[in-house]
């Protein structure tokens, strides 16, 4: 199946329209591989049969379908660890000396199919004397709908739940179904899932204390970015911490963050036209 420029930049353009992610030149040998299972699933023969489909407008669904099907939704629970680790060790101390109110707000933002979400659940369950009478709320969000609605249902294969997950922690936290391993219910209890394009504003109320968005930025341009950033920092605390893929930055890309100079690798917030401290100290 061969994949044409022009077939490429309407492809491009569909998924950057729909999610603002782009489908740059590296990334479009991907294609036919993500498209194949919906061509024969939709007895499509062709890619350029498929874009003629599109073009004509014939089946607003099918556009749904290839947008899903474009999207990168690689994820697994506690991905690269550290981070996790990071904030177990330095941010959530802070915190619970910061909240007398005894309640946390968590972002995972681009949460793809739940194992972020999930994973920063089980930080906490797995320490229920700390956290005993802590109101914990963690949000999911994903531009696509369908890996919500697998986020939300909480069950995943058997390779699903062994990347990242020892034996100890599967058994604890799932239990094998027919379907797969599903989540436990008072894990599922401390996630909620929604459909969030993150170049729409935040999810409401804000607020947020912690903010993951790891490697959802690499797919945008520069302007989205620094949009993203905005309604992001828009949505947290003003002590809150954003922390971010580890080929990411917000090094000239918004002022908007400034990196935290006591935890490598997590950002704080500003106001809009604020100076970061280091600078008012100069």
């Amino acid at each position: 199946m061969q994949v044409s420029d022009s077939s490429s930049r309407i492809l491009a353009g569909l998924l950057e329209a729909r999610t603002g992610q782009q489908l740059t030149m590296s990334r479009r040998w991907r294609i036919e591989t993500a498209l194949a299972a919906l061509l024969r699933e939709r007895g499509i023969p062709t890619l350029d049969e498929l874009i003629t489909i599109l073009v004509m407008g014939r089946e607003p669904s099918l556009a749904t379908q290839v947008v899903e099907a474009l999207l990168n939704n690689e994820t697994y629970f506690f991905r690269d660890r550290t981070p996790f680790d990071l904030i177990s060790r330095a941010t959530l101390p802070k915190l619970v000396q910061r909240r007398p109110t005894k309640r946390l707000r968590i972002w995972s933002a681009g949460c793809s199919t739940g194992q972020e979400a999930y994973s920063l659940a089980m930080l906490f369950a797995e320490d229920p004397l700390r956290w005993a009478g802590w109101t914990i709320d963690i949000l999911g969000t994903d531009v696509s709908e369908s890996a919500v609605r697998r986020a939300r249902e909480g069950v995943y294969s058997q390779f699903e739940v062994q990347r990242g997950l020892g034996v100890t922690q599967m058994i604890r936290w799932f239990e094998e179904t027919d379907d797969g391993w599903r989540a436990v219910e008072p894990l599922r209890r401390m996630v909620r899932f929604q459909v969030q394009n993150l170049l729409e504003p935040a999810p409401h109320p804000g607020q947020f204390d912690i903010v993951l968005c790891r490697n959802v930025l690499l797919y945008l341009n520069g302007e989205r970015r620094a949009q993203v950033f905005d309604r992001v920092a828009d949505a947290m605390a003003p002590d809150g911490s954003l922390m971010l893929g580890a080929g990411e930055t917000v090094i000239g890309q918004t002022k908007r963050f400034w990196a935290d100079p006591d935890s490598r690798g997590l950002y704080r917030p500003l106001e809009a036209g604020e100076l970061p401290p280091v600078a008012l100290r100069a």
